[in-house]
């Protein structure tokens, strides 16, 4: 019992350890595993054992017989219906052709070239030794993401990384999971024809499986046939029955139908999708606190003893400083990525939790068995991970500086809100070279922001993931302008230190504005206008104009102007180099080095300081 609560405790610790130092959760995890089991067993213990035995021993341990092997089996098929789950189509379709060639030439570079290192630097059969490559494709986006979060690149490179941690995470486990049931349809090596016909078998009735069910499960949870407060553990129960169902059928064919199933669900149009995905990640973090700690637990020295030579810093080094290269290299040929954007990009290849999992899986599976070299396919596949995690870890941010991908300047603009005045604001500001993204919870309007070609994210401002998009590393500005004060006020506090660190500006409420205090610093564009006001403007104008300023008295005229008249509310100055400065609430406040030429930004209806009618100096874009 002692143990048990423990792993949960150690797991949960392990965990929240990982998000305070904003590091992969699998570092901790399998630190802590090794500490406990083999450390433990080799230093710590007078009497040589684990301080957490996996495996009943005829004393002592968690697991007795091959139950170790069941519950693992289990854990790891709903990680990869989690898995499965992610992957859209229409994702492969829109994330462009460099990240397309990433998880088809780079995984076939690594899986043939990993293989090939294996095989003549370890002397590994050629089965094993593509199995060791096909674990080792994926890079996965728990392992990515907190690598990358805090430091700021450019767009494109941190849009490359991120969907070729979510893409490559099911596609690698595919071809792990065949190239394992290739190789246990006849663990004596020689591929019979019946060996083929097995193998075959398992292709049809995993893939079988997991399409007719997945469309199965889909209907019964559309239909409401299930209660809602039992459709995530209904699921679940799905989940482990196609599982256990494929593997009657066809022995060893249940990870592919449930990779299948997770696929063909994740790209049906279900309304339950979100939530069931939500309630598969909560459930994947706790599996994972568990089993790798009872994985790396179950390692015994010996095994590390295994890889504890120079052959083992030859293969990490050829894996990482040569395979990843020419993988990344060859699928961005051709591609508008320049030379350092592409070494970085080289650089960054952190192998994951699904590589770990699986290989313990399949390791422990083939060792029973009986085939050659199967020990070596758990230490070598923890040594890649553990390695390439402490590497780009320790030296991504490093590493990003010299290359010269380091941005030191975030000058990309978060909006909170995509109703009207955000959109338009948004493409104001892109048309002028700023990245623009808009968050909102409000599907319709994200529609909208979509087809004026705006990048927009159906997001929840209240969930932490959004501390966890790597898209956003280059964001320094944010503007929070929904109609809900309490959201704007939110979005200030929990993400102006993130998203603003050089200006976080929110719409005052009208109580605020009638104030006789001092009124807040992150007030922006008006002291009289609040969202209502400002949509109003927008309506009967909808338009974002600019006059160009002759000096400082021209500019107070035209404030002066703008605050008699409703209909005309000022929001930015644009100096002569096109970067543009916030009119803050306190219009008054301007610029030191204001100059001749520059212009004043506002929404409402022409005017001039003179006629003060429909005339204009400067240009207009109009978003009606």
């Amino acid at each position: 019992m002692v143990e048990l609560a423990g792993i949960i405790i150690l797991g949960i610790l392990a965990q929240w350890v990982a998000w305070k130092l904003k590091i992969p959760a699998i570092l901790p995890l399998i630190l802590i595993g090794l500490f406990v089991g083999p450390i433990a067993a080799e230093f710590l213990s007078a009497d040589g054992t684990k301080w957490i035995e996996p495996r009943w021993n005829g004393e002592e341990g968690l697991f007795p017989g091959g139950s170790l092997f069941f519950f693992v089996s289990l854990a790891i098929s709903i990680i990869l219906f989690e898995g499965g789950l992610t992957l859209k189509k229409g994702e492969i379709k829109n994330v462009g052709p460099v990240i397309t060639k990433l998880i088809t030439v780079g995984s076939i570079v690594t899986f043939f070239g990993a293989a090939i290192a294996a095989h003549y630097i370890f002397y590994l059969s050629w089965e094993i030794s593509f199995l060791f490559s096909a674990l080792i494709i994926v890079t996965g986006p728990t392992v990515i993401t907190p690598i990358l979060r805090n430091i700021p690149l450019k767009k494109d490179v941190s849009a490359v990384l991120k969907w070729e941690g979510i893409l490559i995470d099911p596609i690698g486990a595919l071809v792990a999971v065949l190239v394992f049931e290739f190789i246990s349809v006849d663990a004596g090596g020689e591929f019979t024809k019946t060996a083929f016909i097995e193998f075959g078998k398992i292709v049809l009735f995993g893939t079988t499986f997991g399409f007719t069910f997945a469309h199965g499960l889909n209907l019964i949870l559309n239909r409401n046939w299930v209660p809602h407060y039992l459709m995530n553990v209904f699921a679940l129960a799905a989940v482990l029955g196609v599982f256990i169902l494929a593997d009657e059928f066809a022995h060893e064919s249940g990870l592919l139908a449930v990779v299948v199933m997770g696929m063909v669900l994740g790209n049906s149009k279900s309304p339950y999708l979100k939530e069931l995905l939500y309630f598969k990640e909560s459930l994947s973090v706790l599996l994972i606190s568990i089993l790798f700690i009872l994985l790396a637990a179950d390692i015994n020295f010996e095994d590390l003893l295994l890889i504890y030579n120079w052959n083992t810093v030859i293969l990490f080094s050829v894996v990482v400083f040569v395979i990843r290269p020419i993988g990344v290299f060859l699928s961005t040929q051709g591609s508008n990525l320049k030379l350092k954007e592409k070494l970085f990009i080289s650089w960054v290849g952190p192998r994951g939790i699904v590589a770990a999992g699986i290989a313990s899986l399949f390791g422990l599976k083939l060792a029973e068995d009986g085939v050659p070299g199967a020990e070596y396919i758990t230490p070598l596949v923890f040594m890649i991970v553990l390695g390439t995690v402490i590497l780009n870890a320790t030296t991504a941010r490093m590493f990003a500086k010299i290359v010269g991908v380091f941005l030191t300047e975030s000058r990309g603009i978060l909006i909170v809100g995509a109703s009207k005045l955000p959109r338009l604001l948004a493409h104001y500001l892109e048309k002028n070279g700023r990245h623009v993204v808009l968050i909102d919870s409000n599907q319709n309007n994200i529609a909208k922001a979509n087809e004026l070609g705006l990048e927009a994210m159906n997001t929840n401002i209240y969930s932490d993931k959004l501390l966890d998009n790597i898209e956003l590393n280059d964001m320094g500005f944010l503007l929070a302008l929904t109609g809900n004060t309490d959201i704007n006020k939110y979005a200030i506090k929990q993400f102006g230190d993130k998203f603003g660190e050089n200006g976080s500006y929110r719409l005052l409420t009208s109580t605020e504005m009638h104030e006789t205090s001092e009124m807040p610093i992150e007030g922006v564009f008006s002291y009289t206008d609040d969202f209502n006001s400002l949509t109003n403007v927008i309506n009967k104008y909808p338009s974002i104009q600019e006059i160009k300023l002759k000096d400082k008295d021209h500019y107070y005229d035209l404030i002066e102007i703008s605050s008699k008249d409703p209909d005309i509310i000022p929001l930015f100055i644009k100096d002569n180099d096109n970067d543009l400065f916030v009119v803050k609430a306190d219009k008054e406040e301007t610029l030191e080095n204001l100059e001749p030429g520059w212009k004043l930004v506002y929404i409402g209806k022409p005017f001039d300081v003179e006629t003060v009618k429909n005339e204009t100096n400067g240009g207009k874009t109009n978003l009606n």
